[in-house]
This record gives C-alpha cells, sequence and structure tokens, in this order.
C-alpha cells in the first residue's frame, strides 16, 4: 500500500486508551502517532501496550492544536459524530493522512475540527470506545487502500485469485 498514515487523540484523559491506540496503530503499520493536549500522562500506557509499540512507533506530544505539524502535503482526518462528517464507508482515504480522534467525553475541540480536512464518522447509533474507533479507522483505511481478492457474492471466503499487479505508468485521477 502506497502511502503513510497517523493517529493520534485530542484531549485524552485515559492511559490505557493512549496504549491502546498506540498499539493498534502499530498493528496496522503507523508511521507514528500523537497526542494533542493531552489530560492524562502520556508514558503512562498501563498494561494496555502489549506490543511494545512504544519502542517502536515514534509518539510525539503537542500542548495545544496550534501547535500540531504535519508532514507535508499531508490531510488532517477527524473522527467525530457530527451532522455534517462523512460516513466511513463513504469515505475516500488520503494517501497521506493523519487522523484524529476526540477525548472520550468531549470529542474534537472547535479549534481541532476547524483544522481538519475532512470530519469522518462510524455509523454507530452512539459513539465508540476511542480505541476501537481507531481501530474500525485504520481497518478501513488497510480495507479500502489495500491490494486484496475480490470479496465473493455468496458468503465465505475469496472465490477468484488476486490478479496479478500489473506494472505501468502512472495512474492519475480525475
Amino acid at each position: 500500500m502506497k502511502g503513510y498514515f497517523a493517529i493520534g487523540c485530542e484531549g485524552i484523559s485515559k492511559p490505557m486508551n493512549i496504549g491502546a491506540l498506540l498499539r493498534t496503530g502499530h498493528a496496522f503499520g503507523a508511521a507514528f502517532c500523537f497526542t494533542v493536549a493531552p489530560v492524562a500522562e502520556t508514558v503512562d500506557f498501563g498494561w494496555s501496550d502489549t506490543s511494545s509499540a512504544a519502542g517502536t512507533v515514534p509518539l510525539y506530544t503537542y500542548p495545544d492544536v496550534a501547535s500540531l505539524t504535519l508532514p507535508q502535503g499531508c490531510s488532517l482526518v477527524g473522527i467525530e459524530l457530527m451532522a455534517e462528517s462523512v460516513a466511513l464507508p463513504s469515505f475516500r482515504h488520503p494517501r497521506r493522512a493523519v487522523y484524529v480522534l476526540g477525548s472520550e467525553r468531549g470529542g474534537l475541540s472547535a479549534e481541532m475540527v476547524a483544522r481538519c480536512d475532512h470530519i469522518v464518522q462510524i455509523p454507530t447509533r452512539f459513539s465508540l470506545n476511542l480505541s476501537l474507533a481507531g481501530a474500525l479507522v485504520m481497518y478501513d483505511r488497510l480495507v479500502s487502500l489495500g491490494r486484496f481478492a475480490p470479496r465473493p457474492i455468496m458468503p465465505g471466503g475469496p472465490t477468484e485469485e488476486l490478479p496479478p499487479h500489473i506494472h505501468g505508468g502512472p495512474k492519475v485521477a480525475d
């Protein structure tokens, strides 16, 4: 899969959620993880970082939204239940993306929402656990941008092989 992604949260207050998000980011191949204005001490992951991701995936902490720096050409994607949010199954992930989730009780701040290039929501009846929401977004990115055999029409595994990769000139989206 070409491109990269990072995942982080704003105003997080539970160290176990930081550790779980870091571990899941590590599993899905995040380039880095981050926190913005964390309430919790970010180095205390408790027992949630079982993959020792903290020693493998860079973790950045920013004191406020204005301090959040992104790589050049990268899109900031907020994950938030809002009327104007795009439903995750209908969202095309940017090749270079930084995903940010809001605090456990307050969601993304108005300042963070204003900075986001896109706002996406997971189509559920109510808010999910922060680390679970992050995992669903990363999984959706993998499924939509990764290279997998097509899903069969009937229940079960793939019925056709993954077609071989064809090398050629660049493809430019219209």
